[in-house]
């Protein structure tokens, strides 16, 4: 099995060697976008490397557009073999098994590739009581707030091992970067929405192209189990409950788990959290950012956090700030 789980040595680097000179270097930047577009169950992304989360056994649709014309496509993949629907469509179908495997579409003339890290998730029939092979979840709602389908129990859980918890989930995010902080080992378990993916790549782009250099968010809070979620006083209903939702932050300069001076004035305060704050807002009312549409707030430092700013992917618009 064909299975891509180092980060890349651009991301890798970035990380571990950041300079004084950070904030003049946001040029230097790649967004991570093929020279086409590739659609699935609801989606339509851009990015060479996405991740893919199914049920065993399930049937998937892709799809590419916007591709130049002439162009040509091969589907590949480290399992069961696609099937053609026409030149630039195939349907696969995921292994009976949980676990991570990779589909990639391959563009020639000229040559140009999109990854798909896909995990086969473990069935939420699977938890038995509020433990999922030791590790702790909890109970979701019996039933959704307000009935809206996102709040509905989640189909099933990524597994994350210590062999795949650095795999790519999008050109500049891991899995692990999203797991819940609760205590406990491997395996570990977690949901999480490609479409919060896509929006937090869009919103790392738009950073960037403002000037402020960011290879990647420190994210304070992804996922999190209702068990955990409870345990600190959250809402019932938070959007991280359900993988839609991410607590994120700029910390590059120096990487200390701390928001950066962003606004140069030589303290890590609210204020810096509001840049970040304002550049996502700005993007409501473009039409490329509609399918993003979602919460979004901002939080000062307190005595166990940094100031941060809170994106999710909920599908109608709410803002708030402390």
């Amino acid at each position: 099995m064909r299975i891509y789980t180092t980060i890349s040595v651009t991301l890798a680097l970035a990380l571990s060697a950041i300079s004084v000179e950070t904030f003049a270097q946001s040029e230097s930047f790649d967004a991570g976008k093929a020279t086409f577009k590739v659609s699935f169950k609801e989606e339509v992304s851009q990015f060479e490397i996405m991740g893919l989360f199914v049920l065993p056994g399930e049937e998937v649709h892709l799809k590419v557009s916007d591709y130049q014309a002439g162009v040509t496509f091969k589907f590949h993949s480290d399992q069961a073999p696609p099937v053609n629907v026409d030149t630039v469509g195939w349907r696969w179908k995921a292994p009976a098994s949980a676990g991570l495997y990779s589909l990639w579409v391959e563009q020639q003339n000229p040559a140009d590739t999109m990854r798909f890290n896909v995990f086969v998730m473990v069935p939420l029939d699977s938890v038995k009581g509020e433990y999922l092979n030791g590790y702790h979840i909890g109970r979701y709602p019996e039933i959704p707030l307000k009935k809206l389908a996102i709040y509905k129990k989640p189909r099933g859980f990524i597994e994350v091992t210590e062999e795949n918890q650095n795999t790519l989930v999008s050109p500049h995010f891991t899995i692990a970067q999203f797991l819940c902080k609760q205590d406990g080992g491997y395996p570990k378990y977690l949901v999480l929405r490609t479409r919060l993916l896509r929006k937090l790549e869009r919103i790392l782009e738009e950073v960037n192209r403002k000037g402020y250099a960011c290879q990647t968010f420190h994210i304070m809070s992804g996922y999190r189990t209702p068990y955990y979620n409870k345990a600190i006083g959250n809402v019932k209903y938070s959007r991280h409950v359900w993988g839609g939702a991410a607590d994120i932050f700029i910390d590059e300069n120096p990487v200390d788990g701390m928001m950066d001076d962003i606004n140069g004035d030589g303290s890590h305060t609210y204020k810096d959290a509001e840049i970040l704050y304002n550049i996502i807002d700005d993007l409501y009312g473009k039409a490329w950012y509609k399918p993003f549409q979602g919460g979004l707030g901002w939080y000062r430092k307190t005595n166990s956090h940094g100031p941060f700013v809170h994106v999710d992917v909920r599908g109608f618009r709410a803002r708030w700030g402390d």
